[in-house]
Order: C-alpha cells, then sequence, then structure tokens
C-alpha cells in the first residue's frame, strides 16, 4: 500500500483512538505505544465502514486489534450472521473463514459480503466435498445427511439439515431416523454418539485447532489449580473431552463465563482467540492453560480489512 493511500488523521484522534484501544488491549500487555502504531489503521476503517454502510463481523479466533479495534459484532459464525442479517448494513466484512462469508452471504443474499483473506480456509470444510456425501447417500439409502455449519455452501446444500456444536444433539435426537449420516467432524459425531441411542455414521474430518489438544495438557492444568473450570470444544478427540467440566461451542463457553461470575478460573481448549477476548471482557477471571493458533483465522490482519474496503471485491 502506498503512502497516497493513507489518510492522515490529526493528532487529537489518534490520541483518542490509542486511548480507547488502549482501555481493552492493556489486559493482554499492550503498551500504550503498540496500540498508538494501529490507531490511524482503525481510525480508517472505521471511517470507511460508516462512509460506506458496511458492518464488520469479528469470529472470536481473530486477533484482539480486530475485534476490539474495528468490529461491530463478535462471536461465533452462524450468530454473526444472523447478526448482520438484522442490520441495515449494506456491505457485511467478515473477520472469519470462508465458509463463515459463506454463511453471511445465504442469509443475507441482498447484501454484499468480503471476505478479507484468501488464505482463509478450514481444514474441517476442506475435508468433505459434495461427491463425499453423494457417496454417502448411495451407501446408507434413506439416510439424513447431518452436517455440521463448519462446511461449504455446497456441502450444505447436498445435506438434509445443518447444525451448530450448540444444537447438534437437540436436532439430532428430534429426526425420527435410528441411523444418522453426521458430517464433517469425527471428533464431534463421537461426542455425539455417547449423548443419543441412534447410529451415528462420521466422516473423517477434523479442526487442526481442535486434534492437537491431549488430556495430558488438561490434567496437568487441573493438578495445578485445584479451581480451574474446564471448557472445551467439542471438536477435540474424546478423551480430551472426558478429562473436562463442560463441552459446547465458543458461544457455550462464553455462556458460562458470564453466567457463573463466583467461578474466577477458567481452562479453554479451544483456539487462543477466545481465552484473548474473554481475557479483555472479563478481567476478573484468570484464563490458564495452553491454547492453539488457527493459522486460517490468523491470516487476517488489519491492512487486510482495510485493503478490502478500499478495493472490494464481492464474495
Amino acid at each position: 500500500m502506498s503512502d497516497k493511500s493513507l489518510v492522515i488523521f490529526d493528532e487529537d484522534k489518534i490520541q483518542l483512538e490509542t486511548d480507547r484501544i488502549h482501555q481493552k488491549m492493556k489486559h493482554l500487555g499492550w503498551s500504550r505505544f503498540d496500540c498508538e502504531v494501529i490507531a490511524p489503521v482503525t481510525l480508517e476503517i472505521n471511517q470507511l465502514k460508516k462512509e460506506q454502510n458496511a458492518v464488520i463481523l469479528a469470529h472470536s479466533y481473530q486477533n484482539p486489534e480486530i475485534i476490539f479495534g474495528v468490529s461491530d459484532f463478535t462471536g461465533d459464525s452462524l450468530g454473526l450472521s444472523r447478526n448482520a442479517s438484522e442490520t441495515e448494513a449494506e456491505i457485511i466484512l467478515f473477520a472469519g473463514v470462508k465458509f463463515m462469508a459463506e454463511t453471511a452471504k445465504i442469509i443475507s443474499p441482498e447484501k454484499i459480503v468480503l471476505l478479507p483473506s484468501e488464505k482463509a480456509g478450514c481444514s474441517l470444510a476442506d475435508s468433505i466435498m459434495v461427491d463425499d456425501i453423494e457417496k454417502l447417500k448411495k451407501e446408507h439409502p434413506n439416510t439424513p445427511v447431518v452436517c455440521y455449519v463448519n462446511t461449504s455452501a455446497e456441502v450444505k446444500a447436498a445435506s438434509d439439515i445443518c447444525v451448530t456444536s450448540a444444537n447438534v444433539v437437540e436436532i439430532v435426537e428430534s429426526l425420527e431416523n435410528n441411523k444418522i449420516i453426521f458430517v464433517p467432524d469425527k471428533n464431534m459425531a463421537n461426542y455425539l454418539q455417547k449423548k443419543t441411542d441412534k447410529e451415528i455414521i462420521s466422516w473423517n474430518g477434523t479442526c487442526i485447532v481442535h486434534e492437537d489438544f491431549s488430556p495430558i495438557s488438561v490434567l496437568d492444568i487441573r493438578e495445578q489449580f485445584q479451581d480451574v473450570v474446564i471448557l472445551a470444544h467439542s471438536e477435540c478427540p474424546p478423551d480430551v473431552l472426558d478429562e473436562v467440566d463442560l463441552v459446547g461451542g465458543t458461544s457455550d463457553m462464553v455462556r458460562y463465563v458470564k453466567d457463573n461470575p463466583d467461578k474466577k478460573r477458567f481452562m479453554l481448549v479451544t483456539e487462543c482467540g477466545l481465552g484473548e477476548r474473554l481475557a479483555i471482557e472479563f478481567p476478573d477471571r484468570e484464563f490458564v492453560g495452553t491454547c492453539t493458533l488457527c493459522p486460517y483465522m490468523k491470516s487476517i490482519r488489519l491492512s487486510d480489512i482495510l485493503a478490502c474496503l478500499k478495493s472490494p471485491k464481492p464474495y
């Protein structure tokens, strides 16, 4: 990006923006100087957002400078798409991955949807294609295909019903069939099988973030902190889920932390961004233990969002 493309803001605006960002980011160890460096970029993004009648959605796994610097809504994929559909915005910029942008377009077909990074794929969504669905249907005739929301639009269209990590058990239980095809996450299928008497036929897809967690890391934290509450995403391996206090999606974890103010120490067995987000939103809580970075989510930077708004390429 050339210097000619940069908007020059007066010093007072930069300092006010620096103060705003630092008030949030200091809880993660960001210095005022760190915030001052990004202030001109967040100012320009927020200005362009208003001029273009755009709304910026940030998944909880995004970098904190995106979540607290420029986003209008933060949360999980489906919830964010619903948030955007309820606004008067003409443009949706989704700081997330490809299938999330597709979901936003499905829910708001009249709106322009932008994805700021071509690298923002998903190992789980990419693990299954329409041909795979058709093959499963032939192998198991008259068996409904339940797909997780972390799938492409094409896979969703080829399936019978789409679910989230929060409602998968409830929806599968509501189906009349005793045999269900569930795609693409094998770990979530294993978790689902423990919650239902129905036969679950699974696919071999996994999330690169969650498949790397082990029960050892969970047990180590449990030994170090007797009062810790351990929350894990249902995309984690079954031997990890056996050792935690709550299994669910990102929205379930956020809700648990919010609804249990008496609990002060947590381990979040998921992508690092959620812990960073909650450390800022709940400064009186402590978040301990290991986490894993998602290279797809982290491929999006403030500069990508700025470039996307300046030269939009509708999804």
